[in-house]
């Protein structure tokens, strides 16, 4: 049994950048009295074109970063580190570790009527076949039809949710998908949900959106449960946000996203970052 100073230390939380938001959203949704910190790396944003060597190396750095903040869980925020870096993180740390993709997977496979599951998300996502293993191995009968678009990311990070420009990049993306008769579409990405309206519009209402971060939450929820590292306060979270560049373009879509106003974002330079 832990004890009640280490059942309130904060959930950390890691993202390339602001898609990890689209994670701490549904935890705030699902764990209110819980505290967050949350880092985005916005200085080498997008991890999706980098090495997987590149990406534990910044996952590393990322986990030790939030380790200092004293947390008492890790969520990988993003869909590219959870494909390549878990196994590093999980035999680095000493804390749970949690990804996006596994939660992700299970959900869309519970969605699937038709069992024909679409996914979208960064080169490196679809490269490394994060989502189709993990489909396949909880059950070999489903069809899984993916679609690197990489341009998702800087256009999430710009905050254009509704541009005619996203429109266009989003309907060249999906062509192919649209004629595959899919039923569910993993967004796998977490900056994804960001331009869900437009994913949705153009991949047409028939198509389920499979948000990894709702199921993420839940799964981050019965970790902790199952650890006896629940916060007990009945008090709401607090929230604290770190980026390694331009907090104030941060702030300003983190803001559009969350729906409420950040008081504070630090920036922590990458040269202290490196040194873990």
């Amino acid at each position: 049994m832990l004890n009640v100073i280490n059942k309130a230390r904060p959930i950390g939380v890691f993202d390339s950048g602001i898609g990890g938001l689209t994670v701490v959203r549904q935890l705030i949704s699902e764990l209110p009295n819980e505290n967050i910190v949350y880092f985005g790396d916005t200085a080498r944003v997008p991890y999706g074109s980098k090495s997987n060597s590149t990406v534990i190396e910044y996952s590393l750095q990322n986990a030790k970063f939030l380790i200092d903040k004293n947390v008492k869980a890790i969520v990988v925020a993003c869909n590219t580190a959870s494909s390549v870096a878990i196994p590093a993180l999980k035999e680095k740390l000493h804390i749970p570790v949690i990804g996006v993709i596994f939660p992700g997977a299970a959900s869309a496979i519970d969605a699937t009527k038709n069992n024909r599951i679409g996914v979208i998300g960064t080169r490196a996502t679809i490269t490394n076949k994060a989502y189709s293993e993990v489909i396949k191995s909880m059950n070999s009968g489903i069809e899984i039809f993916e679609t690197a678009c990489p341009l998702f990311v800087p256009l999430a990070e710009e905050g254009w949710t509704n541009h005619k420009a996203t429109y266009s990049i989003a309907e060249e993306y999906l062509k192919d998908l649209r004629e595959l008769n899919i039923d569910t579409l993993v967004l796998g990405c977490t900056h994804y949900p960001i331009l869900s309206e437009v994913i949705q519009s153009v991949i047409g209402n028939n198509v389920t959106l499979i948000d990894s971060g709702v199921a993420t939450a839940v799964a981050v929820k019965e970790e902790l449960s199952k650890l006896d590292l629940l916060n007990s306060s009945s008090n709401k979270g607090e929230h604290s946000f770190y980026v390694s560049d331009v907090p104030t373009k941060f702030k300003e879509v983190a803001e559009l996203f969350m729906g409420y106003e950040i008081n504070h974002v630090s920036k922590i330079d990458l040269e202290i970052l490196q040194k873990y």
